[in-house]
């Protein structure tokens, strides 16, 4: 059960990434075309003004189609309608009519081709093998020369549409500690939650419940309590502490410690206001953020390689959370979406930050990049990926192991 939990939260930090894309793009004017709750084949599917909403077969995530993404080249032409043209040789002449339309960007005149090829391939029989393919050649050019394409929206939309995702996924982030910050995470309190085994507490005869009142005779808040532990320098403090409702006082010498004195003890939190724990969430998300980003920085240097994880490994550590409790699992799922969001970012085609970085050159430039330069600079940004992950990998087999 663990496990499927652990799967499903994945997938559902995946659909959020999505859902802010399709929901800035409908609020910029970049209509989608599809956005899916899993990935096809479809079990459901239903159109509402020309969007396909639908649940896919495999639970993982979602997906959505923007129109447009780069601005028609021949070869788009030549991928999508050679089969066809094979099979029925008397289309060659309004392929070859929108072939030419589209080499010489000339939107008008490859839509009017369009209609002349779509009228064409009606009247001709075609495999499935040759059907299915121009079927979407004339979906995907229609909507590439349509007024909401992506590649011919100002900057700014196309920046809003691709940012929402990781955006989206800060967002959860941020409301996800600020919820654990509202019940269980804010500052400690008094009572003690877990006692370590051989802890200096241990040997003082604490227990999980116990409620320290007082330190020294002197009372004391959950702040105060741990204040008076780490200034101890060692010497026996005697602790007042309710147990079942009757009073106790009970020595214990702190032992030092890397993190100063302690005496092996958990407390349970006390929730923050929700303006302060909004605020410390926000605190939070940008300290991790920065480690995140440090750690990036290393593994480019040749450090940390050890630290890099795979799929199976971010499951492994989230189903081993879920079996601790639901805050422990909260606060990695957290961790998980804030790294989703920054690993987007990467300058990397076809990561959401090589398309942010792409769009800001466009815009500089005043004129578009060429699509051979996506490709190929895309082709790097895969490699780099999947190396990622075959680091990943082959350290989560070591761990396996």
């Amino acid at each position: 059960m663990s496990l499927l939990v652990a799967i499903l939260g994945l997938g559902l930090l995946i659909l959020v990434h999505e859902a802010g894309h399709f929901f800035a793009s409908l609020a910029v004017g970049l209509r989608p075309r599809r956005f899916y709750i899993g990935f096809p084949p479809a079990l459901v599917r239903v159109r509402r003004r020309g969007i396909e909403y639908g649940i896919g077969a495999i639970p993982l995530g979602g997906f959505v189609s923007i129109p447009g993404m780069h601005r028609p080249v021949p070869h788009d032409v030549e991928r999508r309608f050679s089969r066809a043209v094979e099979e029925a040789p008397l289309l060659r002449v309004p392929t070859e009519r929108l072939r030419a339309a589209v080499e010489s960007e000339d939107g008008p005149a490859a839509l009017a081709a369009l209609g002349d090829l779509e009228q064409a391939l009606r009247e001709r029989e075609l495999s499935p093998a040759a059907e299915v393919p121009a079927t979407k050649g004339l979906t995907e050019l229609r909507d590439a020369y349509g007024p909401d394409a992506y590649w011919k929206a100002p900057t700014w939309k196309r920046l809003v549409a691709i940012f929402a995702g990781p955006a989206a996924n800060v967002v959860l982030t941020v409301v996800v500690f600020a919820y654990l910050f509202t019940m269980v995470g804010g500052e400690p309190s008094r009572t003690i939650a877990a006692v370590t085994e051989g802890s200096p507490a241990a040997a003082a005869g604490l227990r999980p419940g116990d409620r320290v009142v007082a330190v020294d005779g002197e009372p004391v808040s959950g702040v105060e309590l741990g204040e008076r532990i780490l200034a101890s320098e060692g010497r026996p403090l005697r602790l007042t502490v309710v147990r079942d409702g009757e009073e106790l006082a009970l020595v214990v010498r702190p032992v030092r410690t890397e993190g100063g004195y302690r005496i092996g003890i958990l407390r349970e939190g006390v929730g923050l206001p929700l303006p302060e724990a909004a605020w410390r969430a926000v605190e939070v998300t940008g300290i991790v953020s920065r480690e995140i980003v440090f750690s990036l920085g290393r593994l480019a240097g040749g450090e940390g390689r050890e630290d890099v994880a795979s799929p199976i490994g971010i499951t492994r550590v989230s189903s081993d959370a879920v079996e601790e409790g639901v805050e422990s699992y909260l606060w990695v799922l957290g961790v998980i979406s804030l790294s989703l969001a920054l690993l987007n970012l990467l300058p990397l085609l076809p990561l959401d930050g090589g398309h942010i970085l792409f769009t800001l050159i466009e815009g500089a430039r005043g004129r578009l990049v060429r699509r051979e330069v996506y490709e190929r600079v895309s082709v790097v940004g895969i490699a780099l990926v999947l190396l990622l992950f075959v680091i990943g990998l082959s350290n989560d087999i070591g761990r396996l192991s």
